[in-house]
């Protein structure tokens, strides 16, 4: 079988990877052309565009780059038809994919949704387009099931994915290896997990490392994503005595005693590592606008939505800012606050349905090719 499958950022291009992996298994003829990342590339797909060249992030941004948006659009249907894929798999990156979902839809090829858009939280029309060009979808978080169902759309929870990555063995390091590979002391490690964009990189990591001058007994370390370059990071970093590890976050965070993070995929892999951390958020004032109005969430980070409570603080907007994070940071540091997140956090953990979201979606995919 040939697929065509299109991650626009880090964490898709992570899942995406591992259904890859999975696919092969039970399709060894299988080709693969992608939209993503490394880890799809190391995974055999011929990698046609990098998401580091897709990620625009806010309203603002995107009115910005519209033209180069527009163009990638048209690029893309060029691509898959040329092709000729048994199957187009989408995943998540929902202004894109969605539109090629229609025109792959139009074409005659099966279209799979991997990791649903945030329909939940806003544009919820967007619904009855994926029930008209979407065959299957597959969603990785436990309340998504009944949200579909509200529209009469069935779709499948296959778990979530962060489960089965965090699960391989690779992650469980020995810090005292770990401290001496990255050159780190014998200090508590704090992690900073800034986002995997330029540009939310550049509006979070300033701020998040003024909070070393104060917390002097730890060891802050930086989680780089390694396809950004090292003199990126350096640059930002050059005032602090901060260390910056590039691609292992996973190792940080299973050694690390606390955390600062970036809204995203983050927050919830930290939590999953059961590591008491802060998120953050600050995107530009237009975006920020728009986003109140338009979005019917009454939070940002996966780890209070899926709880539906709030177990870790959002700093967002203005409140994303060094004196707040200071006094919230301070907070996760006290050992009973600590502990209470933990707990929390398994009780997440339980809540995400297992390990074999990839396997799952792959037998799903394939039975529905052969169908």
């Amino acid at each position: 079988m040939k697929y065509y499958i299109i991650a626009g950022e880090a964490s898709g291009d992570l899942h995406a990877s591992n259904l890859i992996k999975e696919l092969k298994k039970n399709d060894t003829g299988a080709e693969f052309r992608c939209w993503g990342g490394n880890l799809m590339k190391e995974q055999g797909a011929e990698l046609v565009k990098h998401y580091n060249d897709l990620a625009f992030m806010g309203f603002v941004e995107v009115l910005k780059n519209i033209k180069t948006i527009l163009r990638n659009i048209k690029f893309c249907k060029n691509d898959i038809q040329k092709y000729n894929p048994d199957a187009l798999i989408l995943v998540d990156y929902p202004g894109f994919n969605i539109k090629i979902a229609k025109f792959a839809k139009e074409a005659g090829i099966k279209v799979f949704y991997y990791i649903s858009p945030q329909v939940w939280a806003w544009k919820q029309g967007r619904v009855h387009t994926i029930k008209k060009t979407v065959d299957k979808m597959f969603v990785i978080l436990p309340f998504e099931k009944d949200f579909y169902k509200r529209f009469d759309y069935n779709v499948d929870f296959v778990g979530h994915p962060l489960l089965d990555a965090i699960n391989d063995a690779a992650y469980k390091n020995d810090i005292n290896s770990f401290r001496k590979d990255e050159g780190l002391s014998e200090k508590p490690l704090i992690a900073i997990l800034p986002g995997s964009r330029k540009q939310e990189i550049l509006k979070m990591l300033p701020v998040m490392l003024k909070t070393v001058e104060k917390f002097k007994e730890y060891e802050f370390v930086v989680a780089a994503i390694s396809s950004l370059p090292k003199e990126f990071y350096q640059k930002i970093c050059s005032a602090y005595d901060v260390k910056i590890v590039y691609g292992k976050t996973y190792l940080l965070l299973s050694n690390s005693k606390a955390a600062i993070v970036t809204s995203g995929t983050a927050t919830l892999e930290t939590a999953l590592f059961g590591v008491p951390e802060v998120v953050c958020y600050k995107g530009s004032a237009v975006s920020f606008m728009l986003a109140k109005k338009l979005v019917k969430i009454n939070y940002i980070s996966l780890v209070n939505l899926i709880m539906d409570k709030e177990i870790v603080k959002e700093l967002i907007q203005k409140d994303f800012n060094i004196s707040i994070l200071e006094k919230e940071f301070s907070k996760i540091l006290i050992e009973k606050n600590a502990n209470e997140m933990k707990q929390q956090f398994a009780e997440l953990k339980m809540k995400l349905g297992g390990i074999g979201a990839s396997a799952k979606t792959a037998s799903l995919i394939l039975k529905e090719l052969k169908n």
